[in-house]
């Protein structure tokens, strides 16, 4: 039982299924954040940047971040000498300090070269050697800039305490050992604020149980481990427990908590016919269901699986920071060598003294790392908290399309109506009855999977169906069947009008029917008209707050149906929205959206049915309603699990906040090494007869790295 336990332990489930790439072992993947090609087995750093590569694939588990661990020790043990240097090369600065009449000052360089060596050259030998990597491959980044500055200042202090008098008087060990003191402390931080930005997907992963317990066919039941469920078991879920699977109840009935999966917190009530998903929390009943997704199948994994690859994809926004970085760490090395030439042949004496703390707190305050991680951490971020929120992004370039989105196109069944029709009226035309009349139509829609025939089905109420021939469906119109010998026809008016049928005796009744909001379906009977069907199809309750708000955030609401133009206006009047396109047949629906692109809009379009899928792919971004096909969430952007126009508000108001955030780490990326340089180089030191100190620059370029991913986690927080 050990073993079988073992092969899904709960780190691993339900975690999705993603192919290695080709050139790679079996193992765990890792990446790197600011550079997706760089993939390797096990944990490392990138070649590009030198930074920590992550997971490429998220666990329930949070896994030991072996390079904290190292850099946490690095760190503390860099502490202890690091702090007796510091006060010794500030001994002729304290009142009572006996060290100076202890030692000579050559005495003290030795002390201070003693205490700086092990900081310089175990605590920051990672740092040497990313920065070593980065000029093998002429990758230039940040550790390449820490690693020439460190060395510059304590190579310098080196050759003045070997050779006092020939160099210089002074020395920067405390510099040396201060400066990757603080790189160390900003590597703790930042990978520590980095391990955060999954917990929205460890937070998914935990909702999925380790065991399922299965109901065998003699009626026994054992605990299973989840990895071994297979689709057509029948699982038992006990009062309390979460649902393993994705299912069907077979048996039983009970309340289910989906709060975490749609956001609803009201729990939905279950029982035989409909269906369950995985993670979900059962209330107070007992139920049996049959498993119908497994694994990687499952709901909860694909939710998972979207928002894994949405967080490793790239915004178009992150070329401005990439065509930067190309070009910046050998700018600030050609800048850090003008310094020093400046002050060697402008500046006082000591001329080499200024020529080289300039030059050094040039080269360290000039990190790049903060432009680099500006824009994937806000995503990644951003990508989670709507994750919880049951919005799933299906990539970076999504999530910040939605932004611009100034015009909305929805489909009115599933989207603004419940998608769950019911029959409101009957009538019949002289010479026939409405129970003859639902009779024919129930023939005609039997064993259609369709809304409308869903509903004409469950108003047969018992009535036995006729046996149908020549069955024939025309689409955009009905359909058409022998029925005891007599030819039935069952469609929209368009329909009838092509067969040549007058519909002249049902009209007023029937145009009453539409302007409540009901869709018409006719019924002829060899020739003649016996009557029609309203089929009245709900307002989602939370629509007209939605459709209120979206426009009141700026934003064009065009209603696209394929419903008669007369019920399809009836429901736009009862929710304000004053642009219809009605009778639209689905391969139309995509040019309806090309003309208003043509018009200069930014358009999004929601729906949830096949025939939406064109339309969902033409939009610059799809939105799927996530009760819709398969078809159509792979033709969008964006999936709402919630099937709730106020999720679209939500995640366009979740786009605004990722994007804003964005830039707002941009700007400071930029804004701090356009005002860090020039002051790290002296410009001030003329007028104002300031410098900034190499030991300052470290500190100031640690925290800049922090800052832009504490700003990120920012969004976590945001009110929607």
């Amino acid at each position: 039982m050990n073993e079988e336990h073992d092969c899904c332990s709960h780190h691993e489930h339900p975690k999705t299924e993603k192919p290695e790439p080709a050139d790679l072992p079996e193992g765990t993947t890792y990446t790197c954040p600011m550079h997706l090609e760089i993939q390797q087995i096990g944990p490392g750093t990138c070649p590009k940047c030198g930074m920590a590569l992550e997971p490429l694939e998220i666990s329930a588990e949070e896994e030991p971040q072996t390079e904290l661990i190292d850099m946490n020790r690095r760190f503390k043990i860099s502490l202890l000498f690091t702090l007796p240097l510091f006060l010794i090369s500030m001994a002729d600065l304290i009142p009572g300090m006996p060290l100076m009449q202890i030692f000579s000052p050559s005495g003290l360089h030795w002390i201070e070269l003693l205490l700086a060596t092990p900081v310089v050259f175990w605590c920051g030998l990672p740092v040497f050697k990313r920065g070593l990597d980065s000029l093998k491959g002429f990758n230039l980044n940040m550790f390449t800039l820490i690693a020439l500055g460190t060395a510059v200042a304590y190579f310098f202090s080196l050759s003045s305490t070997l050779l006092p008098g020939v160099i210089s008087e002074n020395v920067y060990f405390e510099a040396s050992a201060v400066i990757i003191s603080l790189v160390l402390l900003g590597q703790v931080l930042e990978l520590k604020a980095r391990g955060k930005t999954g917990q929205a997907i460890r937070a998914l992963l935990n909702l999925a149980p380790d065991t399922a317990r299965r109901v065998t066919d003699d009626g026994n039941e054992e605990d299973i481990p989840i990895c071994h469920v297979d689709v057509g078991d029948r699982l038992r879920v006990r009062p309390g427990e979460s649902i393993p699977v994705d299912g069907v109840v077979l048996e039983g009935k009970s309340s289910v908590d989906e709060s975490m999966i749609t956001g609803e917190p009201i729990p939905v009530e279950k029982f035989s016919g409909l269906k369950v998903t995985a993670g979900t929390l059962n209330a107070t009943g007992s139920f049996i269901f049959r498993a119908e997704r497994v694994g990687s199948d499952t709901l909860l994994s694909q939710i998972v699986k979207l928002v894994n690859e949405a967080q490793r994809s790239r915004a178009p926004i992150q070329k401005l920071a990439d065509s930067v970085s190309g070009f910046f760490v050998p700018a600030v090395i050609l800048i850090s060598i003008v310094t020093a030439a400046c002050w060697l042949i402008f500046g006082p004496e000591p001329k080499l003294t200024y020529a080289l703390v300039n030059a050094v707190a040039v080269l360290i305050i000039a990190c790049p790392c903060a432009l680099g991680l500006a824009t994937p951490m806000s995503i990644m971020v951003g990508t989670g908290r709507g994750a919880s929120m049951g919005i799933l992004f299906k990539n970076a370039e999504a999530l910040e399309t939605l932004e611009k989105v100034n015009t909305l196109v929805v489909d009115k069944t599933g989207t603004l109506t419940e998608g769950k029709p019911k029959v409101a009226l009957v009538t019949a035309a002289t010479d026939f009855d409405e129970k003859q009349v639902v009779r024919f139509a129930g023939a005609l829609e039997k064993g259609s999977e369709h809304p409308l025939a869903r509903a004409i089905l469950a108003h047969t109420n018992g009535i036995e169906l006729p046996a149908i021939q020549d069955f024939e469906a025309i689409p955009g119109l009905g359909i058409q069947a022998h029925v005891e010998q007599k030819k039935i026809l069952l469609g929209n008016q368009a329909f009838l009008e092509k067969n040549q049928i007058s519909i002249t005796s049902l009209k007023d009744a029937s145009e009453k029917a539409q302007a409540l909001g009901q869709t018409v379906v006719f019924l002829a009977v060899d020739r003649t008209v016996a009557g029609f069907i309203g089929v009245q199809d709900p307002i989602k309750e939370s629509a007209r707050t939605a459709i209120h708000e979206l426009q009141s955030e700026g934003i064009r609401i065009v209603m696209l149906t394929g419903d008669h133009r007369i019920p399809a206006e009836a429901v736009a009047h009862a929710l304000e929205i004053r642009e219809v396109h009605a009778g639209v047949l689905p391969h139309d629906k995509a040019a309806v959206i090309k003309n208003l692109q043509s018009q200069g809009l930014f358009v999004a379009m929601a729906g949830d049915g096949v025939n939406d899928a064109p339309a969902l792919a033409q939009a610059q971004v799809g939105i799927a309603m996530g009760s819709g096909t398969d078809v159509a969430i792979q033709s969008s952007g964006v999936t709402l699990v919630r099937s709730d126009l106020r999720s679209l508000l939500h995640a366009i108001q979740l786009s605004r906040a990722t994007m804003k955030n964005i830039r707002q780490n941009l700007f400071f990326a930029f804004f701090y090494n356009a005002l860090g340089v020039p002051v790290a180089a002296g410009i001030l030191f003329p007028v104002f007869g300031l410098l900034m100190s190499p030991m300052l620059a470290s500190a100031t370029m640690s925290l800049s790295s922090v800052s832009v991913i504490a700003n990120a986690l920012r969004l976590r927080r945001v009110k929607f």
